[in-house]
């Protein structure tokens, strides 16, 4: 009997440690999607500068 709650209690151990490990790389995914999103957002908002910039750029070109 000793021994089938000591093995229950080492498993259940491993199963907290597991989840416990789970929850630390959640926690880190979800800090570096919230990076990869605030990046993607300052990219977009570079592309769209940029491309504004060009259309300035090309509406003072002489036509043809």
């Amino acid at each position: 009997m000793d021994i089938d709650i000591s093995s229950l209690e080492a498993k259940v151990e491993r199963v907290v440690a597991f989840c416990d490990e789970l929850r630390a790389e959640n926690h880190a995914l979800r800090e570096r999607l919230a990076d990869l999103e605030h990046e993607k957002e300052l990219l977009a908002a570079r592309m769209t500068t940029a491309r504004e910039r060009l259309e300035t750029v090309m509406d003072k070109l002489p036509a043809e």
